[in-house]
């Protein structure tokens, strides 16, 4: 009995070790097509070109990163006003206000501007409204027309124009 059991344990080993055989099967036949390719080589390296070197001449010249004298800004140009006293819809930024309607009232054709303070406020050609000094030069049933001063990037102002479109 002894020897039927120890043949069987036999058999057994022999089958398992036959199984994993079977699943590396695919391994070896791609390392039997591997070995048999051309070796392709490596591929030569790129030309190197001899350095050319570079004489600099502008030294003379003005540096590109500094303004020009012609482009600095001079007093004719915009300016804000720092003496005027500031109105109310001078402290929000003129993308966050919004043309609700219009008015006419004794004559006079007022905006209605709805700011981030939820009220509605009038508001008349001349006014100042948005945080870069901007003017209300115009208002139609459809649009107020503002012109802005702001910084050119140079040290001077340019005016800008914008405009706040009646809400849809």
């Amino acid at each position: 009995m002894i020897g039927l059991r120890h043949c069987a344990a036999m058999t057994l080993a022999v089958l398992a070790i036959a199984g994993c055989r079977g699943r590396d099967a695919d391994l070896d036949s791609f390392i039997d097509r591997t070995r048999q390719e051309q070796a392709t080589g490596v591929k030569p390296l790129p030309e190197i070109k001899p350095y050319e070197s570079f004489s600099y001449s502008a030294q003379a010249l003005r540096s590109p990163f500094q303004p020009s004298a012609s482009s600095s800004s001079t007093v004719s140009g915009p300016r804000p006003d720092s003496r005027r006293n500031r109105e109310f819809l001078e402290q929000f930024p003129l993308e966050t206000l919004r043309m609700v309607g219009t008015l006419n009232l004794a004559g006079k054709n007022y905006a209605l501007v709805v700011a981030r303070d939820g009220l509605v406020h009038r508001v008349l050609p001349g006014n100042h409204l948005g945080q870069n000094d901007g003017r209300v030069t115009d208002i139609t049933s459809s649009k107020v027309t503002v012109v802005e001063i702001v910084p050119d990037g140079l040290g001077g102002f340019v005016e800008r124009p914008a405009a706040l479109s009646a809400a849809e």
